[in-house]
């Protein structure tokens, strides 16, 4: 991603299909995984490998230590991109994920955020009012690493038909 071509977006500031171009991107707040998260996590989904749940386990394998699940990595990440506010109120349906990469391990005492950006803009064959952006999605943790990355699509609508 071009920095230059950053913008740091408030809460609530939303965009609708016609308010994008390709390029756009920006970053979200941090947050830190906790052992809570873990747990929780393992708890809700039914996934007690031991390599998130033993720690005598994990540090007999290659990351020397427990590690957060992929998918709760991703749980989180969605919180963090709804809370950058751009789709607050355009969004009408999250309609997927495509080439979603799992790179490195996130741990308990990572701080994650999610950094994006807009890479294709189509507007909608059968509905005039609504549009498709595809947009590139990347999991950093503190150091500036990417443990995930893929890409993301949503349907919005255009700003004229939008009705609160």
């Amino acid at each position: 991603m071009d920095a230059g071509a950053e913008n740091r977006l408030i809460p609530s500031t939303t965009r609708f299909f016609e308010d994008l171009q390709t390029g756009d991107s920006w970053s979200s707040q941090g947050r830190t995984i906790t052992e809570t998260d873990l747990v929780t996590f393992a708890t809700w989904s039914g996934d007690m490998h031991p390599l998130h749940t033993n720690q005598e386990y994990a540090r007999g394998t290659q990351f020397g230590e427990r590690v957060f699940h992929g998918p709760g990595t991703l749980a989180i990440a969605f919180g963090l991109e709804m809370r950058m506010g751009w789709k607050e109120r355009s969004a009408i349906a999250f309609l997927g994920i495509h080439d979603w990469n799992l790179i490195a391990p996130v741990r308990i005492g990572d701080t994650i955020a999610v950094r994006e950006e807009v890479v294709e803009l189509r507007p909608s064959a059968t509905k005039p009012d609504r549009g498709i952006v595809k947009t590139r999605l990347q999991i950093l943790n503190q150091r500036g690493e990417v443990c995930q990355e893929g890409f993301w699509v949503v349907l919005l609508y255009r700003s004229a038909a939008y009705t609160p």
